[in-house]
């Protein structure tokens, strides 16, 4: 399959593999592919990332765990609750590593062994980590990861550290350690798998396949949680080669969540911009989506823009609601996935729905304290039966 890299601000064109970014205006590069060399059938039948291959930017054998084929579950109650005819949740922490991240990866390493590099970086609130290190670990290459101190979740951290990744802590938040290794990538020829990485959300796009290959059609909505803004980006991408190779009509509105202490792209959407003005110390219980700079803003932004979407915040207390909802139909799920049920759930949507999918990015154990801080521990008592008939 034949693609090149084009910038989406001013279209220059790129046919080099080893990029992140325009070299003539900084600007974020996407990767667009003939069309007309597409083969593979949308027909509800062993689904997977690399089901999709012809649409995936690699000329090698992946570097695969198996990754996609997640459920699409209807959840029957808050469908109800929402007022919405028929509402899926596509669970991504069902992925190997636990997160959607995995989509992503598979390609970005994949990639990575194709140009040969060394070694692999990336920033991380903790489930680009956890996904790279395993990648690289069944790569057989070098993964070094900067993180913020004492910000990321146990379980997320736990992944990165066991399957040998370089873990180092910095004493700044997510943003900084995105900056350090863009430069590092530059100085010491790491590959950079960070969103930025074009190739790296190709695989991502991959949930848009997925959703009308199990579905037979595009659905009215997606709801996706918003943090440094390449899933979001992505899924719109999938949905919009879907229509150009004539698998759907109509595109989905794109509906972005984000919480309420980390909204860059909600503020920028509520005051019609294209760009966001960065937060500082953006903070939230949803430490995947704990982002202030988030690198695919403009991407995400259009997204909503030319899907006819747009922008929700949410508080913590909803994300936790949320969480508890999902919980209750037997899908575990960590705070920033239940954002975007919490999104579909504000009184603020004035659309007219009928049928929507939410996006579960990440598995209820990627953070257990969360989870026991909110559900509390278990009561302890005698080990008689008269004890714990008392408390039945």
């Amino acid at each position: 399959m034949e693609y090149f890299l084009r910038c989406i601000e001013c279209g220059n064109i790129y046919h080099d593999d080893l990029i992140y970014t325009c070299s003539k205006c900084n600007g974020l590069l996407e990767v667009l592919f003939d069309y007309s060399e597409v083969e593979f059938k949308l027909d509800g039948k062993d689904i997977w990332v690399w089901k999709y291959r012809d649409l995936l930017p690699v000329r090698i054998d992946p570097i695969t765990l198996r990754e996609g084929g997640t459920p699409l579950y209807n959840v029957k109650r808050i469908a109800e609750k929402s007022g919405i005819s028929r509402v899926y949740v596509k669970h991504e922490g069902l992925n190997p590593s636990g997160s959607f991240k995995d989509r992503g990866m598979t390609v970005g390493i994949t990639k990575a062994v194709e140009l040969k590099m060394r070694a692999v970086i990336c920033a991380s609130t903790g489930n680009t980590s956890a996904s790279m290190a395993m990648y690289a670990a069944r790569a057989n290459i070098k993964a070094i990861v900067i993180l913020p101190a004492r910000k990321v979740a146990a379980g997320k951290l736990a992944q990165a550290l066991m399957h040998q990744a370089r873990v180092i802590a910095i004493k700044g938040n997510f943003d900084r350690a995105l900056e350090i290794v863009r430069d590092l990538s530059l100085k010491r020829k790491f590959y950079l798998l960070n969103s930025i990485n074009p190739f790296r959300l190709e695989g991502q796009k991959t949930i848009a396949y997925e959703i009308v290959d199990e579905l037979g059609h595009s659905p009215d909505a997606i709801f996706v949680p918003v943090g440094n803004a390449g899933n979001i980006s992505a899924i719109f991408k999938g949905f919009v080669e879907l229509k150009e190779l004539g698998f759907i009509d109509e595109l989905p509105k794109m509906i972005g969540v984000q919480a309420q202490g980390a909204n860059p792209i909600y503020k920028a959407y509520v005051e019609g911009k294209e760009s966001i003005e960065p937060l500082k110390n953006p903070e939230t219980i949803a430490t995947a989506i704990r982002i202030g700079n988030p690198v695919n803003a403009k991407k995400a932004l259009r997204a909503v823009y030319k899907s006819k979407g747009m922008v929700i915040q949410v508080s913590d207390d909803e994300i936790v609601e949320a969480q508890k909802m999902l919980a209750k139909e037997g899908i575990g799920v960590e705070p920033a996935s239940a954002a975007s049920v919490a999104g579909l759930l504000k009184d603020s949507l004035d659309f007219n729905l009928e049928e929507v999918v939410c996006i579960a990015t990440g598995n209820l154990l990627k953070d257990p304290d969360e989870v026991i801080s909110i559900s509390g521990k278990p009561v302890e008592v005698e080990a008689t039966i008269n004890s714990i008939e008392k408390l039945l």
